[in-house]
């Protein structure tokens, strides 16, 4: 099973990185945990100074702005 975090206030932007998340991941079958963080301190101690962010099982993968769906897939499949 993956850890995923997403991270940010819980903006729009993030509720839909969540949302592209869980059906990235439901579409390749691959189960994940996905945990909110939305504590600024815990977010800069990823290094992200811009959300929503992604950190897949502790590395962060992304940082500012959607991500893109194929992006994703092979962030989640890797």
């Amino acid at each position: 099973m993956k850890q995923v975090k997403v991270l940010g206030p819980g903006c729009k932007r993030c509720q839909a990185t969540e949302d592209m998340v869980r059906a990235e991941a439901q579409k390749l079958g691959i189960e994940v945990a996905v945990e909110k963080v939305t504590d600024y301190a815990a977010i800069a101690g990823f290094g992200i100074a811009s959300t929503p962010g992604i950190v897949i099982d502790g590395r962060v993968v992304h940082a500012g702005g959607l991500p893109k769906p194929e992006d994703l897939s092979r962030w989640l499949a890797a």
